[in-house]
């Protein structure tokens, strides 16, 4: 298995190299989802790939943000530089990004970022039908997942072994971007999850959202019994100390050590959240999956020891073998050849008869095989001697040098490649005239009289509720075509209950469902059912749209951290739909936060429970439709019913209002204010993203 350790700095990816990492992951540049560590600069990046490649490591490099249409050609500079460069794998969030990266670049690997979400063996083959080679997997995975995504996966996994967990899916997580413009999904996240909360009223020393760190490190060899290709070490934001300790002690222990409660202890002196956990790989979430970072006394010395391990010296690990022919009469020759199959050769003097001593078989294996100081382990020296002859120690010395010179040269160039050329995506306007309705719900008491004859375009309906309420099918008049919301998470063990509902949905002539996860699009059409996009695809650019109108889906809700500038340009490829009234969802989480509160599962309650943080916002908790899983939601309610012109003349098939803790007489209300125009609450209301955007 691979093992893949962060460098966000050049010290830290020494770091890592140093004490034993198969391959590096870093950004270069303005697209990555770690915009606050260091990131390489274009010369950085041509050292950092040198570096690496000389010493047998890949070098993967992070596009995993969403890119918005005017930094696209900026991106595609990246991307052209890094494969000029020679980087080993793109890994990539973005459905525009992966299609750019594939026409800059084909031939360079791409690897889907768990910034997409992907949870089960649909997503993964959605990706490889995307172009990607591997998928690093979502890190709430319990182990009967992954094995079962492993066992029929027909790309490689990764999964996050060591490091910080998100409190909620990777991708799926606004609460940054929504309450401080700091967008996640942009590599801009600020972290409000480590801040304090409480349920009803603050509370300064609970933290119901700050995870402990992730730690696999007894478990490594079921994950290669499963069939795991790489093992991801979370911190680009970490100091190099950490990186080189995590480093060495999973190579450590993939080399078959044994760890001790030692180990754990410097792991957790190096860095940790009172302690580490496996809640997700067990599949036992809870209150001991929590903590605070805490910071360790006295580990000034294991600083210190760390540092000297990519400090002092080279840790030889890139093995070789010798060549050397010393004949009488005829200059000395010396090759070196690696595993790669480079064979660098080099000439010296003619050897002398010995007045004194002759150089024998051993003096001279001794002297070629002295590799001290290089990145070179000497593994074998064959040899044709002559007897009586001598040569200088000196000679011996500086003909090692020079083969091993070359050879790193060899080892570090980069071979001339084909980039493909930067186009333009097709543009399309879109649907001209007013944009038409559409409705979300969560409930079937949400379905008012005055809804149904509203007639939308579309009422979107959990899936779950359709099953509960078969007579909403025929409640719903002809002019409204009724699509049926899945679970943004499905994992493939819930595949069987999946397909029993969306059966009874079929026989109930539900033919739509909406989709917020790239696997779903796949089972979807599969069932029979017309396809939706919702806000969990993160859609963001054009290129993205191109790729859905390939895959046939029949429209698309636009990101709700795009601008209203971002909104008119994109290119309405397949009908596209915008928010424009409703509780944003914030955080979309495995541990349920409902049960938190109260001790016991209280998903049906009418009076959701609350986080509260230091100012007093409140944020509703509610179950995902379906699911034990919890969504946290913004405590203002998007509301742009008095600025819907803003939105004519975009292209714009439809404007969608989503009701979810609404009673029946707030919806009439609200439904009113769309028909009629309503007032803006700045107490109760946020103009969301649109005007605002994120960094």
């Amino acid at each position: 298995m691979e093992l893949l350790c962060p460098a966000g700095s050049m010290e830290a990816l020494r770091a890592a190299v140093q004490n034993g990492a198969d391959a590096v992951y870093l950004g270069c540049g303005a697209f990555n989802a770690r915009m606050g560590a260091h990131n390489f600069s274009a010369d950085e990046l041509q050292e950092a790939v040198v570096y690496c490649h000389v010493r047998g490591v890949k070098v993967h490099l992070t596009l995993n943000t969403l890119v918005s249409d005017r930094e696209m050609a900026r991106a595609a500079d990246v991307v052209r530089t890094a494969a000029i460069l020679g980087v080993d794998a793109f890994i990539v969030q973005d459905l525009g990004m992966i299609d750019l990266c594939r026409e800059i670049a084909p031939h360079i690997p791409i690897h889907a970022s768990t910034q997409m979400s992907i949870h089960s063996l649909e997503g993964v083959q959605q990706a490889r039908d995307l172009g990607c080679t591997r998928v690093v997997l979502a890190r709430e995975l319990p182990r009967q997942e992954i094995a079962r995504i492993c066992a029929k996966s027909p790309v490689e996994i990764e999964i996050f072994v060591h490091g910080a967990l998100c409190m909620c899916y990777s991708g799926q997580c606004y609460l940054s971007s929504v309450i401080g413009r700091r967008s996640g999904n942009r590599g801009q996240c600020a972290q409000p999850c480590r801040l304090p909360y409480g349920y009803g009223r603050f509370e300064p020393d609970r933290y119901p959202l700050s995870l402990r760190d992730n730690c696999l490190i007894e478990r490594l060899g079921e994950l290669e019994r499963m069939g795991v290709a790489s093992l991801k070490v979370e911190g680009r934001m970490k100091r190099p100390e950490y990186v080189a300790v995590v480093t060495k002690l999973y190579r450590a222990a993939l080399n078959g050590k044994k760890i001790t409660p030692a180990d754990l202890a410097e792991l957790e002196a190096v860095f940790s959240r009172e302690g580490f956990t496996q809640g997700y790989y067990d599949g036992k979430t809870g209150a001991e999956m929590f903590g605070r970072r805490q910071e360790v006394e006295g580990n000034r010395d294991l600083f210190a020891a760390a540092r000297a391990t990519y400090e002092n010296g080279e840790n030889a690990r890139v093995g070789v073998r010798f060549y050397a022919m010393v004949r009488q009469g005829l200059p000395a020759q010396l090759a070196v050849e690696d595993d790669d199959g480079h064979i660098c050769k080099t000439v010296g003097p003619v050897p002398q008869e010995a007045m004194v001593r002759a150089l024998d078989p051993e003096e001279l294996r001794q002297r070629i095989a002295k590799t001290g100081g290089t990145p070179y382990r000497c593994d074998a020296v064959k040899s044709v001697l002559d007897p009586g002859i001598m040569l200088p120690a000196s000679s011996l010395n500086a003909m090692r040098r020079d083969v091993l010179a070359e050879l790193t040269a060899v080892r570090g160039r980069v071979a001339p490649m084909h980039l493909g050329a930067y186009n333009e995506p097709p543009a399309y306007d879109g649907v001209s005239g007013a944009p038409q309705l559409t409705v979300s719900v969560r409930s079937e008491k949400q379905i008012t009289p005055r809804l149904l004859a509203a007639k939308p375009a579309v009422l979107y309906v959990p899936l779950a509720e359709l099953a509960e309420h078969p007579d909403l099918a025929q409640r719903v008049g002809l002019e409204t075509q009724l699509a049926a919301v899945l679970p943004r998470v499905v994992r493939s063990g819930e595949n069987a209950g999946l397909a029993e509902l969306l059966k009874t949905a079929y026989q109930l002539n539900v033919r739509q469902i909406l989709v917020g996860n790239l696997g779903q699009v796949r089972i979807g059409k599969a069932a029979g059912f017309a396809v939706r996009g919702d806000f969990g695809l993160n859609i963001y650019n054009s290129r993205a749209m191109n790729y859905l109108r390939r895959e046939g889906l029949d429209s698309q809700l636009l990101s709700f951290e795009m601008t209203l500038p971002q909104l008119r340009d994109v290119s309405k490829a397949i009908p596209a739909e915008v928010l424009v009234y409703g509780r944003l969802p914030l955080m979309l989480t495995e541990n349920c936060l409902i049960r938190a509160q109260t001790g016991s599962c209280a998903c049906t309650s009418s009076a959701p429970p609350r986080l509260v943080d230091r100012i007093g916002e409140e944020f509703p908790v509610v179950r995902d439709p379906g699911t034990c899983r919890s969504v946290v939601l913004n405590g203002k309610k998007l509301y742009l019913l008095d600025k819907l012109s803003s939105f004519r003349g975009m292209g714009l098939w439809a404007l969608r209002l989503q009701f979810t803790t609404e009673n029946p007489g707030e919806v009439d209300t609200i439904l009113d204010e769309y028909r009629h125009g309503g007032t803006f609450d700045a107490g109760s209301y946020t103009r969301g993203l649109y005007t605002r955007g994120v960094e």
